[in-house]
């Protein structure tokens, strides 16, 4: 009898140089935060020596995948797929807003648009699309 390994979906984030100074900005603000493993070119490549081939992080119970792509994309990261956040409280929105918005886009400032007592919608500064929000 065969076992069947459970299927299990991970957001999977391509970079261009920045993967872990990205995966180093969320590993800060968010709650039960850890690098799970990292993987680096070495000298042979394909990538720049040192940046990251392959790494695997956890923020709030939930895995993520990124990389240092060798290849140069004519595509980035877009709002039309975004890490939706449902925050606890008032500070850590605020928080995770100020922190995730620094040298981003604020595409909605934070405010009460009739759904949740509080949201914002944010791109970092790589890029990556974040809604924050704080329920009723």
């Amino acid at each position: 009898m065969q076992i069947a390994s459970s299927q299990r979906i991970t957001t999977f984030l391509m970079f261009e140089g920045t993967a872990e100074e990205a995966m180093n900005l969320y590993l800060s603000l968010f709650d039960d935060a850890a690098v799970v493993a990292v993987n680096r070119y070495g000298a042979e490549g394909p990538g720049a020596e040192g940046a990251v081939q392959h790494a695997t992080f956890s923020l709030a119970d939930q895995q993520f995948m990124c990389i240092d792509s060798p290849a140069k994309h004519e595509f980035s990261f877009t709002p039309a797929m975004s890490l939706f956040v449902r925050c606890r409280n008032e500070a850590e929105l605020e928080r995770l807003y100020a922190g995730l918005g620094e040298g981003g886009t604020e595409l909605m400032p934070l405010g009460d648009y009739g759904f949740s007592r509080r949201f914002g919608w944010v791109n970092d500064r790589f890029g990556v699309s974040w809604q924050l929000n704080l329920p009723r």
